[in-house]
């Protein structure tokens, strides 16, 4: 069977078409795919962090709270005060809102007041599991889980009563019922999201303690290989297959306050549908350039194969001809073939914008137009390896929840906007500006030393509490500076140094710059 060069040209130009666009979108799928899935890791990582260091900041809490109580207590801690010791009871239940019950007790285990009554403990002696290892250990002491004396899974808290001469002579501590409404749900109970992400709590036994679903309280998950890290006193992030057998993405965090551990995962599929909405969108808006392609195909196979087919038939009947010149004339003629292949190239040059366009698009925020955490840690990335010096400004907005709150995340929208107008304004040409997430922005200043770093901060700083931004009112912001490489020899310990000294900035009254030392940060705007 003989193949017409039409349908020869035609097949072999869609066949690269298809080649071409097929690869290209699987390309811009892995590319893209891979971005999420580390980018996901790198966000529960930090947030697992985060959320350790307010839990084990909580805990701190409630050990002194309870510290100062003991205190108070070590000088009535007598039958004779039950009044006053169920008083300090009710008050350690009421006014912290941190246990669900209280108890206090002398060395001997007698439990000598209560909070609520209703417990009817009083006179009893303390012979649960964790009030006993209290009562023992005569220190702070944070229980693992176990079954109370009214039958409830719990978490004891105490500290030691000593009197005037340092003699132990009691307890006082509080429960938090895991099955129950407890004080863990406030402060991580708000951390789970409708798109898949949620957070758990395991005692240094992989014990699950906390879960927003209360059937998995109490329940082991020491073969996830995520809960032996945490046993181990290791924090990080790692894709995993979970006990049920779905694929997660997963941060954790040690608490050594408690030896707990923190997790926060989201499965990976649901992380991966906007690649995928990303591809389908894609596809549909390539559709209409693909078809007309196929169509400049067709035409210019049909112009090529006809003056072709010609100059074949010559040659096979004029045996005068000169083989020289019937060279020439074919390559005279491969014109047309030169302008299937521009158009080829066209199509295919399409085609590759189209990937280079959306591959742009995830380097980029959408709602900023700023730099994205992708692009600054690849910028970071390069600048270490070439060990080219640059500070680091990393900035949040005072009180941007209240923005949201009062106006609208609409108009919280436009201050974000706003904000990223005035860094580009306040920053060098050769300067990037990024969104790390949130309300939380970055600065990088390449070849920058501390006071230039400054001087940009506080300029932005300035700016901004002496303009009203879109809510109709100013809103300021709290900056930390490091710099490479003087705080770190790594884009993460830049980061890391940054990031404490914006924390100080918070700490210490907001709508300030700090810059960090070698070793510790300290206050420039003092």
């Amino acid at each position: 069977m003989k193949l017409s060069l039409k349908y020869l040209i035609l097949g072999v130009a869609m066949l690269t078409l298809v080649l071409t666009l097929v690869s290209s979108i699987a390309s811009g799928y892995r590319v893209q795919k891979q971005s999420l899935i580390e980018s996901t890791l790198d966000t529960n990582r930090a947030y697992a962090q985060k959320l350790s260091s307010t839990t084990d900041s909580f805990l701190k809490m409630t050990l002194q709270t309870l510290a100062v109580s003991a205190d108070k207590l070590g000088s009535h801690l007598t039958k004779d005060e039950v009044a006053h010791l169920e008083s300090e009871a009710e008050r350690l239940t009421s006014q912290t809102e941190t246990f669900n019950s209280v108890v206090i007790a002398e060395k001997g285990g007698e439990i000598l007041a209560t909070s609520p009554k209703t417990l009817e403990l009083q006179g009893k002696i303390l012979t649960s599991e964790g009030g006993m290892a209290a009562l023992t250990k005569r220190e702070a002491f944070i229980s693992k889980p176990y079954i109370s004396l009214t039958g409830r899974l719990i978490i004891f808290i105490s500290q030691p009563i000593f009197d005037e001469n340092d003699n132990y002579i009691g307890l006082v501590g509080g429960s938090i019922y895991l099955k129950e409404e407890n004080i863990l749900q406030d402060v991580l109970g708000e951390h789970f999201y409708e798109d898949g992400s949620y957070v758990y709590v395991v005692d240094s036994t992989g014990r699950i303690i906390y879960h927003q679903d209360k059937d998995r309280i109490n329940d082991f998950a020491r073969e996830n290989p995520v809960i032996q890290q945490l046993a181990q006193g290791k924090s990080g992030a790692m894709q995993l297959v979970n006990s049920k057998g779905v694929d997660m993405l997963a941060g954790y965090a040690y608490l050594p306050t408690s030896e707990w551990g923190i997790v926060t995962q989201r499965s990976t599929k649901a992380t991966l549908v906007p690649v995928t909405h990303m591809m389908k969108e894609m596809i549909v808006k390539a559709l209409p350039f693909l078809l007309v392609s196929i169509l400049i195909i067709i035409y210019f196979s049909n112009q090529i194969a006809n003056p072709l087919q010609k100059l074949a038939h010559y040659a096979e009947s004029s045996t005068q001809s000169n083989q020289e010149e019937e060279i020439t004339q074919i390559r005279t003629w491969y014109y047309e073939a030169i302008q299937l292949k521009r158009a080829l190239n066209f199509s295919m040059n399409f085609f590759q914008d189209r990937v280079n366009f959306y591959l742009h698009q995830s380097t980029t925020d959408p709602l900023t137009k700023l730099w994205n955490r992708r692009s600054m840690d690849e910028m970071l990335k390069n600048w270490t390896v070439e060990d080219k010096p640059y500070a680091l400004i990393i900035l949040d907005i005072d009180k941007f929840k209240r923005v949201n709150d009062t106006y609208g995340h609409n108009v919280g929208d436009e201050v974000l906007k706003f904000l990223a107008e005035r860094m580009q304004e306040m920053t060098r040409e050769q300067d990037h500006c990024c969104r790390l997430g949130g309300e939380e922005f970055v600065i990088l200043l390449p070849k920058a030393n501390e006071k230039a770093a400054y001087h940009v901060a506080e300029r932005l700083r300035k700016k901004l509490e002496t303009t009203v931004s879109p809510c109709g009112e100013v809103v300021t912001v709290s900056l930390g500076i490091a710099l490479f490489p003087e705080n770190g020899a790594h884009p993460k310990q830049i980061l890391e140094s940054a990031d404490q000294s914006l924390y100080e900035a918070k700490r210490t009254g907001r709508n300030k710059t700090i810059v960090s030392t070698q070793n510790s940060a300290h206050d420039t705007t003092v």
